[in-house]
């Protein structure tokens, strides 16, 4: 019996990639989330989030292999990471959630994941 991954489930990276250009496109209007992108060109935070995500689900391990361990907060820490950065990532993040098209299943997997990473990041007293 073959056990099919979240990720291959939900459509793969082409949803990954649905998901993460539409958050992107909310980080790159938001005067509170821009600078904490310092890269002039959103386009490699992006990839980089977008495998994260992939092997996260269950997809290639790219983000590793480039990248070695995640290591979230020690890679966000020069950022001050407060609740409500916390809740633009978030709206940013649903809005790519709710681009996907997924079921209400896959999207309550999905937005329990980010919900708890995005908590998980808070680094700064609001």
């Amino acid at each position: 019996m073959v056990q099919v991954t979240f990720y291959e489930e939900i459509g793969g990276m082409d949803t990954i990639r649905t998901i993460v250009a539409k958050f992107y496109e909310g980080v790159a209007t938001d005067e509170l989330m821009r600078p904490m992108y310092p890269e002039e060109d959103l386009g490699p935070a992006q990839e980089r989030l977008t495998l994260f995500l992939a092997q996260y689900w269950g997809g290639p391990t790219t983000y590793s292999e480039q990248r070695g361990h995640p290591r979230l907060r020690m890679r966000h820490a020069p950022f001050e990471v407060t609740s409500e950065a916390r809740d633009r990532w978030l709206q940013h993040f649903r809005e790519g959630l709710d681009a996907a098209g997924l079921t209400p299943e896959q999207d309550a997997q999905f937005w329990a994941y980010a919900e708890h990473a995005a908590n998980f990041m808070i680094n700064t007293p609001s």
